[in-house]
């Protein structure tokens, strides 16, 4: 049943589109349209593809000691982040478990807004509401009051190009995990589409591909995702579900909240980037909620992303064992889900976007994912998924598909 789900401004236009939807997060959502996964999957790395994540929350959180507040609350340096630039981080509790990732943008040095996962903005507004204390911060949650929209792919500048007004300064000198706009539409600084609409339009996505994330008012974003889809039309501009969302963000080492991260300790995993180590120590540079007991573990668990021998995978969860080549078994798996633009030549990962390859290579793709185990193991350690009678060969490895474009300059898809 549908009926207690909750449902996207866009959700009648996946309905009419005959997308095969789900619950995922507490929202009717489409998982995959007629085109199907591969198909979605493969446009976003061969060209662009678009997704609603208007699924997603976002928090407004204002005042002088906003930065103080973030600081200590999140795991990232907010008060050294410059404004029109985000980060991404996680919020942990008391025993330094992650209650929900999630990305900071910084608009001014009192003006920020912070993106959760989907039904996180509550419970992340409370979190923040009760360690503010007596600061000078102003919290409000935006669930229900904005809309989202991705569009991913090395041709999303041209495609997102074609809705903006003055689209020369706005994509001029645009790094990633930067943004341009505004959350108060009458901001002289903002960003609008070319029916004056405003927008805020961040470098960042969940796909590991170069792109963008569009936020906007909900009664606005149908016309949008309408637009986009005419702008792109030329570019071969697809609609894709989750089921893409999900294989493009394992295929580029990107976590799941709730299940790769979660209500255990976020520590000795392939995001440690998000942690504010040291150079060279195990040590913080700063105190934030749950870094002593980050640092006062006894018990430990380690993750790692893993490579498949092949497209077989087995279901993420407890029932899916990791056996070490003797048979011992040392953990769980997080993530299985299959990345359709990679493939191993000789015993090298390769992508479709991995430069000269050879013109008779067949790229089939592999299971990737993540894997939680019980002691510290090797890159290239061999390991045996088991599911029932299932099983898998996959090896360790610090990173999954290569040539990935969301780090390269703007300039390189002008």
């Amino acid at each position: 049943m549908t009926d207690n789900l909750r449902k996207t401004p866009l959700h009648a236009w996946h309905r009419n589109a005959g997308a095969n939807m789900a619950d995922f997060g507490g929202f009717d959502m489409p998982l995959w349209y007629d085109t199907g996964v591969k198909t979605e999957h493969l446009a976003v790395l061969i060209s662009a593809g678009m997704f609603d994540t208007s699924h997603m929350d976002c928090i407004r959180v204002r005042g002088k000691d906003t930065p103080a507040l973030l600081d200590f609350c999140f795991t990232r340096h907010i008060s050294d982040l410059s404004s029109g630039r985000c980060a991404y981080g996680a919020f942990l509790d008391a025993q330094g478990h992650c209650i929900d990732d999630a990305i900071v943008y910084r608009f001014s040095d009192v003006s920020f807004m912070v993106c959760v996962n989907a039904g996180m903005g509550a419970s992340i507004t409370r979190h923040l509401v009760l360690h503010s204390d007596e600061k000078s911060v102003e919290i409000k949650d935006l669930s229900d009051q904005l809309a989202k929209l991705d569009v991913q792919g090395k041709n999303a500048l041209k495609i997102v190009s074609g809705v903006i007004r003055d689209k020369e300064n706005v994509f001029n000198k645009m790094p990633y995990f930067s943004f341009k706009g505004e959350l108060e539409p009458e901001a002289s600084n903002g960003v609008n589409l070319v029916d004056g609409t405003p927008v805020i339009v961040s470098r960042t996505g969940y796909t590991g591909e170069f792109g963008f994330e569009i936020f906007i008012a909900p009664d606005k974003v149908e016309k949008l995702w309408c637009n986009l889809l005419d702008a792109g039309s030329p570019y071969g501009l697809i609609p894709c579900g989750l089921g893409a969302r999900d294989s493009l963000r394992a295929g580029a080492c990107l976590p799941l909240s709730h299940q790769d991260i979660g209500h255990f300790p976020f520590i000795n995993h392939p995001w440690e980037f998000a942690l504010p180590f040291k150079a060279g120590t195990r040590r913080f540079t700063k105190t934030f909620l749950g870094s002593q007991s980050l640092m006062d573990l006894k018990q430990q668990s380690f993750t790692y992303a893993f490579v498949g021998d092949s497209l077989r995978k087995v279901t993420a969860g407890d029932a899916a064992r990791v056996l070490t080549e003797q048979g011992e078994d040392i953990g769980r798996v997080l993530t299985c889900a299959t990345d359709m633009g990679i493939f191993w030549h000789e015993d090298t990962i390769i992508s479709v976007n991995t430069p000269n390859l050879p013109p008779d290579l067949t790229i089939k793709g592999l299971a990737c994912g993540f894997v939680m185990v019980n002691q510290p193991l090797d890159m290239g350690t061999r390991l045996t998924l088991v599911e029932g009678k299932r099983k898998i060969a996959v090896r360790l490895v610090s990173d999954i598909r290569p040539d990935r474009t969301a780090r390269l300059a703007i300039k390189h898809f002008k």
